[in-house]
């Protein structure tokens, strides 16, 4: 894994458990508790990933989120994730939709960005 810095969006407890996973995979992790929060986080720790919680920031933010940070891949969370909230937030700009505990999943949607974007890139 490329090294990231990245940026949780979860006003849920667990949220240090997952950061702590994720800081095993990636340069730096911040956990944030707001949208407000998020938002400022993104470009002082310079993340090229958030993990945002659909709990804590709405789905209708997602994409203006996905806009105003267009170098930061968006990976959403959820504690029961469906079919029509993963479709929604990948029409909303995120490359992915999982359950907030799925650090596998997180994983694989960052590789699976990254790949694309050097395939593009080539």
């Amino acid at each position: 894994m490329e090294p990231m810095n990245v940026v949780i969006a979860s006003s849920d407890p667990t949220a240090a458990e997952l950061a702590a996973h994720l800081n095993r995979h990636f340069r730096s992790v911040a956990v944030t508790r707001s949208l407000d929060e998020v938002r400022a986080a993104i470009p002082k720790q310079r993340a090229q990933l958030a993990v945002v919680d659909l709990e804590t920031v709405p789905l209708e933010k997602i994409r203006e989120l996905c806009r105003e940070f267009g170098h930061t891949s968006v990976v959403c969370t959820h504690r029961l994730p469906d079919e029509e909230m993963w479709t929604s937030a990948l029409a909303a700009g995120a490359i992915d939709c999982c359950h907030n505990a799925d650090v596998a999943g997180i994983l694989q949607a960052v590789e699976r960005s990254l790949s694309s974007r050097r395939s593009h890139a080539a």
